[in-house]
């Protein structure tokens, strides 16, 4: 595959009708369960049935917060900038933290490790709203962008059109995943939950730590996305790459030349399954000839406490 193929196929290049398309697959899939931004100090979560705006709770002002709602009595009391939360922003809030880095852009079968993360947000976006929940996602790496939550079937789309957008514009640098959890732990704008969509070769030795942080406002799950190269050893044989224009062939014949490739192919995700492991966090892998589908009704289809 050429990662400069300009066509949105499918392929190698997100395709915003498929993005949309996939509504319907995620309509057959059970409904998941509507639950209430609880936050940690012992609330449970409860099902929701409409919208109001009554005061439902004050909680630690964070950045992007509303400052016409900041709760000035409980902040002169504390000491800490505290704002208000009003029923309506009790609803589940999902942001998706979406892997852009150049690894991302490489795929053997079916489909490129960067086009199967866009299928599973859309999808992760498309059953979020079906809980009632705002959904909104966070591109990092070659782009570092913020779609904030929405709602409805207009958050999906608009997630849908991001990510499709997004895909289409020239790459930046790489970023590692520790600085882009920092990034997302000052933009949370309320989000309960956060599902990371990486192939892990992000992750670096500041990640954990960051984690925890991110893990202490949401409910983190991670969904890592490998192309079937990455997940085995190859056969012997001769493996034709391109990489920016170029194209070369990789002669695998030992044991030993083997080993050593499968190693480097799957350092990604080692560093992510580690972290996960490490953290206890909820995770899946996705190669990138599978549906998605199963992976986020197993990540985010649940009823949990928080």
């Amino acid at each position: 595959m050429n990662a400069t193929a300009p066509i949105a196929d499918g392929r190698v290049r997100v395709s915003l009708p498929e993005l949309i398309a996939l509504r319907s697959r995620v309509a057959r899939a059970p409904a998941p369960p509507v639950v209430s931004r609880a936050q940690r100090s012992g609330q449970k979560p409860s099902r929701l049935h409409g919208r109001g705006m009554d005061y439902a709770e004050s909680r630690v002002y964070q950045a992007g917060d509303d400052v016409r709602r900041m709760d000035w009595r409980l902040t002169a009391r504390s000491g800490v900038a505290h704002t208000k939360l009003f029923q309506e922003e009790r609803e589940g809030r999902l942001l998706i933290l979406l892997d852009t880095n150049a690894s991302m852009r490489f795929g053997t079968r079916a489909r490129f490790k960067s086009v199967q993360a866009a299928r599973a947000a859309a999808m992760a976006a498309w059953y979020a709203v079906r809980g009632s929940d705002r959904v909104g996602v966070l591109a990092f790496g070659a782009q570092r962008q913020l779609l904030r939550p929405q709602g409805g079937a207009r958050g999906a789309l608009a997630v849908a059109g991001a990510i499709a957008t997004w895909d289409g514009l020239p790459p930046g640098g790489d970023e590692t995943l520790s600085a882009a959890l920092q990034r997302a732990g000052r933009l949370m704008h309320g989000a309960s939950r956060v599902l990371l969509i990486s192939d892990g070769f992000a992750v670096d030795d500041a990640a954990r730590g960051r984690m925890l942080g991110l893990v202490a406002k949401a409910e983190v799950a991670v969904l890592a996305v490998a192309d079937p190269l990455e997940l085995g050893e190859p056969p012997a044989g001769r493996y034709p790459f391109a990489h920016r224009g170029t194209h070369y062939d990789v002669v695998l014949h030992g044991d030993r030349q083997r080993a050593d490739f499968a190693r480097s192919m799957g350092e990604g995700n080692r560093r992510l399954t580690d972290l996960c492991t490490g953290l206890g966090l909820r995770q899946r892998t996705l190669d990138t000839t599978a549906d998605p589908l199963d992976a986020i009704v197993a990540l985010l289809g649940t009823a949990r406490g928080r």
